[in-house]
Formats: structure tokens, sequence, C-alpha cells
């Protein structure tokens, strides 16, 4: 079957299962929602991050968005159909794929965009200037499309979304920080501390706006790399 019409299957997949299309929305509703609780009572000292604050708790919802993608395949059987009707593996993940990260990318670059302006209407006078703005709403937008699909790679190893969501979760809002308290050089070259360097006005470290999500860029390559492996090697 070529491409196009495996595409389409896989993202009739998505916008007809609730929890997807619920996730999507968590990703714009927690972004804007901290963020703007964040921005209401900051210092002037990072006024970018200050007014994307709340991407933590929106990668959250994206990771959730790729990892229940991938999972649902593995439960009832249902990959086994999928595979009947589209047998290239190859093909039918890299749809999959792609089905992932079309719809995250265009929440996220709306959520990007929607939480500066909150956050310079919050900010005021001490919010972020336009150019850096717009450089964080897309940075924003970039960053939950790669954590989405990071996700979506170790789901497809996994096999999981229960396991897959005990790793990434705890790993975001615990290990991450304990690494980065311990070791900040080290921390930045976590994907979800590179990915978010786009987000502050300045930033000390190794890595930049752009090379910060290059980073993260290729946690995302080596994790779908291992879920197209584990897809071709392994039953359905």
């Amino acid at each position: 079957m070529p491409f196009v019409p495996v595409l389409h299957a896989e993202w009739i997949k998505i916008r007809t299962l609730r929890s997807l299309v619920g996730s999507l929305a968590a990703i714009v509703v927690a972004t804007v929602a901290f963020s703007a609780l964040a921005s209401a009572d900051a210092d002037d000292t990072d006024p970018l991050f200050s007014a994307f604050f709340g991407i933590g708790f929106g990668q959250i919802a994206a990771i959730a968005f790729g990892t229940t993608a991938v999972a649902a395949e593995f439960r009832g059987g249902a990959l086994r159909l999928t595979l009947a009707a589209a047998p290239d593996r190859g093909r039918w993940f890299a749809a999959k794929a792609t089905a992932i990260a079309l719809p995250v990318l265009a929440v996220g670059l709306l959520t990007g965009l929607v939480t500066l302006l909150v956050g310079k209407a919050v900010l005021g006078r001490h919010g972020p200037g336009w150019a850096e703005g717009l450089r964080g709403a897309v940075g924003c937008g970039l960053h939950l499309t790669l954590m989405s699909l990071f996700a979506a790679g170790l789901a497809a190893v996994l096999r999981s979304g229960v396991a897959t969501l005990s790793v990434l979760i705890p790993f975001l809002l615990i290990v991450s920080f304990v690494i980065g308290d311990l070791s900040a050089g080290a921390a930045d070259f976590l994907p979800d501390r590179a990915g978010q360097v786009a987000l502050h006005s300045t930033w000390d470290g190794a890595l930049g706006p752009w090379t910060g999500l290059a980073v993260t860029a290729l946690w995302t390559a080596a994790a779908l790399g291992a879920g197209a492996w584990s897809i071709h090697r392994r039953d359905a």
C-alpha cells in the first residue's frame, strides 16, 4: 500500500480516539494555564521562560499523546490487523510517526503563540520582546513535537503505554531535576532540558536555542530508530 493511504488510515485512528484528541487539547490548556500562573508571580530575570514556564506540563500531555497513539496498536491484536492491510512495517511506522508529528506540531505552534500572547499580557513591560518571543513560540512547537515522537519511539520498543509513561513521567518530574542539581553540564544534554533552551532569554550552558533542539532531535531519532527496529524484528 502506498504511503499516503497508510498515513490517511493512521490519521483516522488518531482523530477518532477520544483520549488522543483530549491529549492534544491538554497540551494547549496545561501550557497556557501554568505559564499564565507563573507569569503572574515572576521576576524579570528571564521573561521568556516566565512566559513559557508551563511547557513542562504541556510536554507531559504531548508524551501521553505519542505514547497512546503507538501503544494502542499492541492491544487486542490491533497491530496484526494493521500489518495485514499495510505489510511494509517500515512504511507503516513512518506513517504512524508522521500522523503523530503533524497534529502535535500544529497544536504546539498554536500553543506557543497563545502562550506568548498571554505571557506578554500578564508580564506587561517586563515581558519578552517579539523577536525572542516568536523564537520561543516556534521552539515550543518543535519541542513538544520532538518529545511526542520520542515517547512514540519508546512505546514501540516497550509495547506498553503504562510501561512507557512509567519510565518517562518520573524521568521528567524527578530524575531530570536531580541530575540537573548534581551535574548541570550533563543535564543540559537530556532530551527535555536541551529542547527547552530555546525558551530561555539567556542560557549559561553549552547549548544554544537551536543546538538544544538539535540534541533533542537526536534523542528522538534514536528512539524512533529503536522503535522501527523493534517493529521490524519482533512478532506482531
